[in-house]
């Protein structure tokens, strides 16, 4: 089920009504009040993934249950990290059989020459790796003490696959999520509001921003060794707008979502496109996922605290991790080895610490060269193969004629839908001090927040680009 469609738009306001003022209702005098509310929190999360594919259920379940009774053993056992290992190995045997089995086997038998018999056709769950992820920080926390286990299975299956984050993140832990099913939530007008406000803006970014620039970019791509460099040029820079509006979108409606159940997300994306250096950029892109590498795996390594060339080596550890989380493709490796690349001068100059504060517009020329860079990047990222991106970039290096410019601002490039890329960036540049851009004390007067209210529905329901899912569903 995704968030952009007829589905969902259905689904949403009827689990709402039935969670606050029809269930809850019903069971106010009922002495497991809190466990009837989680169980019907895991019910309808089941339904939203279900409804992909029921099969999926089955692994989610196993997943869920796994890591919940690793979490009780760990408590229990003379031997605790036995069984942290154990349930560790299960979730990524789980996630390297259905999203790596083929990739690494075919990839072995192209170096030597063999031919591939032991391909397995499976489809790959939505969401596999973050709820993995998910799941995995809690038993590694348990671990740690960072959090006691709770012998709430009911509590612990709607922190794995609470529905608004289940398939795209953030990537939650439980010391911040779980403590959330634990206790009996009560109705929040005000927070139900702005969640409301925070769905409207993913809406905006997904369906405007990032749907009408994949025409676009879609378009390129499939006919790239025919276009001249300027396509291929404004074609890399609307990718690299179509993804953060699509994943950025998708963590605002996910956040303003729970906001709905009373249920705090924490933030994914804090306006990365104003970042001053690339460090800077990984601290406000896909935050949930950055943080838990940084977590679960660079500070284990040693961090930054052993000198500077194993801080580099923790560094490419990382982000050769994160390409391979994003996909069974070596484009993905090659674009975390070209981040970990612009790292390195970084650590040697000792400037890996993100800038305080806001960007100004003194620093406009630091966010521009950020910008080009990520967006080579995403190239990379974007390719189907090593050799594409290659050529996607060589010839984006003849920078060919005006002409595709001028085709850009015309009916045979963009649509005027995407003349909202122009106003998204003023309205995240005049708002990067607040949460997100329709935070109440943006637009003080209530008359004036109805009127954007209306227009920005009408801008979503004339240009949308029909109904596509979400890039990181694939992941």
């Amino acid at each position: 089920m995704l968030f952009n469609s007829l589905e969902f738009a259905i689904f949403l306001p009827l689990v709402f009504l039935l969670y606050w003022f029809i269930f809850d209702y019903a069971m106010k005098r009922c002495p497991r009040q809190l466990f009837w509310q989680n169980l019907f929190v895991v019910i309808a999360s089941y339904i939203f993934y279900g409804w992909w594919d029921w099969r999926f259920l089955i692994l989610i379940a196993f997943t869920s249950f796994c890591s919940w009774g690793s979490g009780l053993l760990l408590n229990k056992s003379p031997k605790p990290k036995l069984w942290l290992t154990l349930n560790i190995v299960i979730n990524l045997l789980i996630l390297g059989t259905f999203k790596y089995f083929n990739f690494f086997v075919g990839s072995f038998c192209d170096l030597f020459g063999l031919t591939n018999t032991i391909a397995i056709n499976v489809i790959l769950p939505v969401g596999i790796s973050f709820y993995t992820f998910q799941a995995l920080s809690y038993s590694i926390d348990v671990y740690r003490k960072k959090i006691a286990p709770t012998k709430d299975m009911v509590a612990f299956f709607a922190y794995v696959s609470f529905f608004p984050q289940l398939v795209a993140g953030p990537i939650e832990r439980a010391t911040n999520l779980l403590p959330q099913f634990e206790k009996k939530r009560v109705f929040d007008y005000a927070e139900a509001v702005d969640g409301m406000r925070r769905i409207l803006w993913g809406l905006f970014k997904k369906i405007v921003v990032a749907d009408n620039c994949a025409t676009y970019v879609d378009q390129v791509w499939n006919n790239y060794t025919n276009e001249c460099g300027s396509t291929l040029a404004l074609a890399a820079i609307l990718f690299a707008f179509q993804i953060y509006g699509d994943f950025s979108g998708y963590s605002d409606i996910a956040i303003g979502s729970a906001k709905l159940f009373g249920i705090r997300l924490r933030d994914n994306f804090i306006t990365p496109y104003f970042s001053r250096n690339v460090a800077e950029f990984w601290k406000r892109w896909h935050i949930s996922l950055n943080t838990w590498f940084v977590d679960y795996v660079y500070i284990p390594l040693g961090g930054s605290r052993e000198g500077r060339w194993k801080t580099i080596r923790n560094t490419f550890v990382i982000f050769l991790l994160s390409g391979l989380w994003h996909g069974a493709n070596w484009t993905y490796v090659i674009w975390g080895l070209y981040h970990a690349l612009l790292f390195v001068p970084l650590i040697l100059l000792g400037r890996t610490k993100a800038y305080t504060g806001v960007a100004t517009w003194k620093q406009i020329p630091q966010i521009l060269l950020t910008f080009a860079l990520v967006t080579l990047g995403w190239i990379i990222f974007r390719a189907p193969s090593i050799g594409d991106a290659w050529g996607y970039i060589c010839g984006m290096m003849q920078l060919g004629t005006i002409h595709s410019i001028h085709r850009f601002f015309t009916q045979e490039g963009l649509t005027p839908a995407n003349w909202t890329i122009l106003a998204m960036i003023a309205i995240e540049w005049y708002n990067r001090v607040q949460k997100h851009c329709f935070d109440v004390r943006v637009i003080k007067h209530g008359w004036l927040r109805i009127i954007v209210y209306y227009v920005l529905i009408l801008i979503i329901w004339r240009y949308s680009a029909g109904e596509q899912t979400f890039i990181y569903f694939q992941f």
